[in-house]
This record gives C-alpha cells, structure tokens and sequence, in this order.
C-alpha cells in the first residue's frame, strides 16, 4: 500500500547524512510529480474490480520502492517464452521511425528533438496487441507481454535517436560552407552518421551496472514508461490500455491533419498576429511588440510538448522569453547595443527583424549584429553553467560511479570475484540474458576504428582529434546518466558546447587554418553529443528493462537493430527538407520558415573558438557571467538549502538559458499553455488526466512532427500553402 507523505519525508530525514544525496530529494519529489495519481490508480482499480480481476501490483510505487530499485516481482509478472521478436523490432523500429521523422522537422524549427520511448511504448502495445488476437502465430500472432514490450520501445528509442546531428552541426557545416550540397555529400552523410550511430548501444552496456544496480539511480521517465507498460499489461487492464492507445491515434492524426491543411490559411489556423492587427485596426505602436515575435501559433506539438515537460520547466521557458525577448532584447536597441534589420518602412513604427544571425566577424562592427546573436552567449553560458553546476553538486556520486567502475573493472582484469558494493541490487537478470563483455567491447573498437578511418579519409580530420572526441563521448555519457538519472534532465545540449571549446583549444594548438578547424570543431562537437545523447537514451530504455525484468540482451539487439535503418532515414530526411526548405543550409537567405536555433548556436560557437578574437561584445559576455553564476546559485540552493517539497517553486535555470536561444516565442507560450492545460486538467479530473495526459501529448508531437515531413514534400511539388493558400492575417513581410 502507498504511504502517506508524512512517512515518506521522515523516512528520508532518518537517512544517514552520508546517504543523503540529492538524487534521494528528486525521488521524493518523483513520487508527487510523475507517478499516477492516487485517483488515476482508483479509476483502475475500479474498472478491473468490475470485471473481477484487479491486480495489487498496480498500486502506486513508494518512496521506499523508488529507493530500493527492486524491479516488479517475478510473480506479478506474466510468463514469456520470447523477448526479442521479428514483430517488436519491425513494430519498434517503424515507430521511432515516425518519431525520427518528426524530429528533424521539429529539431530544425525549433532545436527541440523527443525520445520515441513513451510513443513507442503505448502505440507498439495497440498494434501488437492487435496482431496477437486476429493474426496466426506465424504472421505475428500470439500472446504479448510487457518484456516483449520494452523490446518494442527500446527500438523505437534507437530508431529515433540518430537525427540530432541533422538539426545542428550538419546544417551548420553548410552554413559555413564547409561541405558542397546535402545530395552530392549523401554517402558521406550516410557514413558519418553511422558513425556516431553505435556508441550509445555499447556504451549503455557496461554503464548499466553502475547506474541502475549500484548506484540505484531513478531515471524519471523511463521508470514512467515502465510504470505505463506495467499498466498496460496488467490484469484486467485491456479495456484502458486500448483506450490509451486510442487517445493516442485519435489526438496523431488530428494534429497532422490540422498542421497539414493550415498552411493554406497560416494566418487564420495556424498564426496569430494579434498585435499585427491592432495595428491594421489604428493602434500604430502595437507593431512594435510584433516586431519581438510576440504572436500565438496553434502548435500541437509544443502543446503536447508542455504537458510531457509539466509547469515548472514551461513557465520557466515563458519567464525567460520575457527577460530575453521582452525586456533586454528591446533594451539593446535602446542602448544601441545591438541592430535590427529593417524589413519595412512605416510610420509611425518600422517593420523590423531582430533575429538574424548573418552577423560577420570579419567585417562587421560587433554592435551592428541582431539581439538574436548577442543573446546566444548568454543563453549558452547560463546552460553550460548550469549544467556544470548540476555535475558538482552530484560529484560525491559521479567520483563513487568512477570507483566502483575502476574497482569492478580491475576485478575483472586480474580474474578475481568481482566485488559487491553496499546496498547493490541483486541483478535480476540471469547469466543467460546478460550482455558478454566481449560483445560490447568489441563493438567499441569497431566502432573507433569505423570512426577514425571515416573522419579521416571523408572529412580529412586528424585520428588524434576523433579519439578525444570518443572520450568526451564516454565522459558525457557518464555526465548525463548521472544527470538524467536523478534530476530528469539531460544536460548534453549545453555540455556538447564545452565539446567545442575543448576542440577549438586543440586546433588553436595545432595551428589550423580557419575552415579545417571549423570542419573539425563541428565533427568533433557533433560525434561527441550525438553518441553521448544516444548513450544517455538506451541506459534509460535498460531501466525500463530493469523494472519490468526484462532481457538486457533482447534490448540491447533491440537497439542495435533499430539504429540500423534510422542512418539512412535521417540522412534522407534531411536531404528532403534541404531540398524543401534551402534556407536551412544558406544563412545569406534571411526569409526561412525554420528558424534553425540549434544550427545557429552551433555555427556561432565553431566560428567563435576558431577566430583570432573572441566575437562577443563585452556588454554580452558580462551578461553571460553574471546571469550563469547567478542561476548557478540557484542550482546550489536547491541541492542543499531549499526543501525539496519547494524545488518545484525553483526556476528551471536551463530552460530560462533556452529561451534566450530560441527566438520563436510562440514555443515557450505554447509549452506554458500546454502545461497550465494539463495541470487544470489534473485538478478537475486527476483520474482521467493520469490514464490519459501521456498519450494525448505524445499524439500531438509525433503528429505535428509527420505532417511537417508531408508539408516538405508539398512544397517540393509545388501544392503547398505558399502556392495555393491565402495570406489574410499574415504580415506581408
């Protein structure tokens, strides 16, 4: 039975000082916030009561529980003669598929990507489910459990994981014309992203001990996914888990049908420019908040996207939107601090653009860029910051992991019994469906050598530099497990720009000419965070697998086979909207319907740790120190003066530093109303928003990311909204 609050917080004030970790404040935290609420449970309860089959272990997870890290018992859970199944990897695998596809369409507009875990999860079990009853065993028939699921969402995890390069350095590369064009570069697109397409499946291997049965790590929203798959199969549970299922088509193909056809009336359906209008109506100044992008699109997917990030992180993102782009951005025109471009001439307001990142070190004033590229480097340094924050205040566990790896590793070296460490989970997976050292290992070295011999003879990069690249790799993948593991947060965006500070110093040493060390910063930088995030992704699917006692082995052929074919998806796709949309690749074309944040954060970087000075104005970076070091000590109070019943008072300091980046302000005031949305949802009806907030989030993101795949393909013919649809309501700049 669940405890009462009261118990949970005594429990962890009885806590040994030693003990007490801050990971141990976010489970508690955990349990308030992310697992079901008690009248979601009740709903159940109720609904498999009714038909005489309720089962107990669908109670709500404790404190206790979380901290214990004892998967599911054995006998809660179903029988399986198989894990690893044709039908869960094609299942899996063309799911996150749809979530890659997404991806990069919303990864380009917006620099935001979302893991095909939970989609796959939820959607896999609907079309298996469906397959088990009316199919013949030998076409895909026969009975489905919640292990054979976590092989179904580990592929969809894998399969949708490969195309943040594609949103970020590789655009950036372009940008910088450092490559020729993405269809005569498509093998060596194909080869490097294969590059960076295995590490995280053989880095998770090895990692998996140290987080999930020694150090006991959480990892928020796997054990989320888990708990969903666990109710999915439950007994009694059918009638509500395809109801879920449901939701989730229902809400996928509303929100692609709608993205799809509001293009042909943007200014109706889709934007509004509200202040544009009262400025038509006689209201002449309100153009002047137009001019900060300050209008409302109806974006499902940041909708959906708000609800899956919850109210502290979305008004988070909100409240730095209007530092950024409300308050300071319209101070530096003032100041003269930075320039906008005008667009067009009016009385008694301009039409102006303040976000363009055209801006030339070489031959530009540094006062004569936009406000978009003053206030990178302070979105930048508040994320790095913050991230590095974050790390030092879980050093005493990430140096215990370095230990305990060490100490395991040279065990296992001088043939000697490996040794247990205090309060280590007993690994409930048998010898027989563990992963051999010699599997993962070897896949290292493949893929090193791959690494090596492909930068090297491709891109002309030197092997020194893509090893330190494949260790930065290794230690971002630690970072951001830890990280991922007790706060939820991924850390790797911002972390990914120290990979290019580190590479810029290297090539300053080697006395580089400029673009050879920009092509190396970007290639390095990318392989870094791409195998990390990857890496950071598949330990997270293992613990799902940990809960439900699933196969370590079934998941990691899960994963290797569901980032085979997303290598050639993702290159695909980009070449699709390159072809679409060219102003992704040439930053000289100002008017693009993708604004690119991560290409430009990632083209600005390459360009700054390369040059001769610093191309920073002195204004910009002391905002940068002062506002990284002051959301840093927020980072430090939350750790280790503020209660944990009031970190979800805290500002999300990372995505405050997001929002200086991100220049569409519609995300975050879509993602804010997202989460208002589901947090009044909750209070009128708890039960019905725990059954079904998740799957009603997930639909709308994966169906706004789809249609945008099918908006690059109208353009292309010529039929899009450009062409046929109507421009009422839409400025005609």
């Amino acid at each position: 039975m669940s405890q009462k609050p009261e118990q949970v917080t005594s429990e962890i004030e009885a806590l040994p000082r030693e003990d007490r970790t801050p990971s141990l404040n976010e489970k508690e935290a955990y349990v308030n916030e992310k697992t079901p609420a008690p009248e979601a449970l009740s709903y159940e309860k109720d609904v498999h009561q009714a038909e005489g089959q309720y089962d107990e272990s669908t109670e709500r997870m404790t404190t206790a529980d979380l901290m214990a890290g004892n998967p599911f018992p054995e006998e809660t859970l179903p029988h399986e003669d198989y894990q690893l199944t044709i039908r869960a990897i094609v299942v899996g695998t063309a799911l996150g598929m749809v979530i890659g596809a997404s991806n990069v369409y919303l990864g380009l507009k917006t620099g935001f990507t979302f893991s095909g875990s939970l989609f796959g999860g939820i959607l896999g079990f609907g079309v298996i489910a469906l397959m088990a009853k009316t199919l013949p065993t030998y076409l895909g028939g026969g009975s489905f459990g919640p292990k054979e699921n976590v092989c179904v969402q580990s592929a969809a995890t894998a399969s949708s994981g490969l195309s943040s390069m594609f949103v970020a350095a590789v655009p950036a590369m372009y940008r910088l014309g450092l490559l020729t064009t993405p269809t005569g570069d498509f093998g060596r697109l194909i080869t490097f992203s294969a590059v960076s397409a295995f590490y995280g499946c053989f880095f998770a291997i090895p990692l998996r001990k140290f987080y999930i049965l020694k150090q006991k790590l959480i990892f928020p929203s796997p054990t989320a996914t888990a708990i969903t798959i666990r109710s999915l199969h439950s007994i009694g549970g059918a009638k509500v888990a395809m109801n879920k299922v449901k939701v989730l088509v229902i809400t996928f193909f509303s929100a692609m049908t709608w993205t799809t056809v509001n293009q042909y009336a943007s200014g109706i359906l889709l934007d509004w420019h509200v202040f544009y209008w009262l400025h038509t109506w006689g209201w002449r100044r309100a153009l002047a908040v137009e001019n900060w992008g300050w209008y409302w699109e109806w974006t499902p997917a940041y909708v959906g996207a708000g609800m899956l990030a919850g109210t502290n992180a979305s008004l988070s993102f909100l409240l730095g939107a209007f530092m950024a782009w409300g308050i300071i951005g319209p101070s530096l025109i003032a100041t003269g601090e930075a320039k906008g471009k005008i667009l067009e001439e009016m009385s008694p307001m301009n039409a102006y653009s303040f976000t363009s990142m055209s801006y030339k070190p070489a031959t530009m004033d540094i006062k004569d860029a936009s406000p978009r590229y003053w206030l990178l480097w302070p979105g930048v340094m508040i994320m790095l910051m913050v991230s590095l924050t974050e790390i030092a205040c879980n050093a005493p566990t990430i140096y215990r992991g370095f230990r305990n790896a060490y100490l395991s590793t040279m065990d296992s070296v001088r043939r000697r019994p490996v040794r247990k460490f205090e309060g280590e989970i007993e690994d409930p997976a048998p010898d027989s469906e563990q992963v051999k050292w010699y599997y993962w290992a070897a896949g290292i070295i493949a893929s090193i050598v791959f690494t090596v011999i492909v930068c090297n003879l491709q891109f002309d990069m030197n092997p020194g530099t893509c090893i330190l690249a494949i260790i930065l790799a290794f230690i971002f993948s630690f970072i951001g497990c830890q990280c991922s593991g007790t706060t939820d947060t991924n850390p790797l965006t911002a972390v990914a720009k120290a990979s290019q500070l580190i590479l810029g110093g290297v090539s300053k040493a080697q006395g580089l000419e400029v673009q050879k060390a920009q092509l190396e910063n970007l290639i390095g930088g990318s392989i870094a965070s791409s195998a990390a995030a990857h890496a950071v992704d598949m330990i997270g699917d293992l613990k799902t697998g940990h809960w439900l006692r699933a196969s370590p082995k079934a998941q990691f052929w899960a994963q290797l086979l569901g980032s085979i074919p997303a290598i050639p998806l993702s290159v695909g796709l980009f070449v699709l909207f390159s072809k679409a949309y060219p102003c992704i690749n040439d930053a000289n074309i100002e008017e693009c319907a993708f604004s690119v944040p991560s290409v430009a954060a990632w083209q600005a970087v390459a360009v700054a740790v390369t040059a001769d000075k610093l191309p920073v104005s002195l204004s910009s970076g002391l905002t940068a120190i002062f506002l990284g070091s002051f959301f840093s000590l927020t980072v430090v109070a939350k750790y280790f003066w503020i209660p944990a019943k009031y970190h979800g008072y805290v500002p999300n300091a990372n995505a405050i530093g997001l929002s200086f980046v991100i220049p569409q302000i519609y995300v975050p005031l879509a993602m804010a109303a997202g989460a208002v949305f589901l947090d009044f949802w909750r209070r009128r009806s708890a039960r019905t928003a725990d059954l079904y907030g998740y799957s009603v989030a997930a639909g709308l993101v994966a169906g706004e990311g789809i249609a945008g795949v099918i908006n690059a393909a109208l353009t292309i013919g010529g039929v899009d909204g450009s062409v046929y649809g109507s421009a009422v309501g839409v400025p005609p700049w």
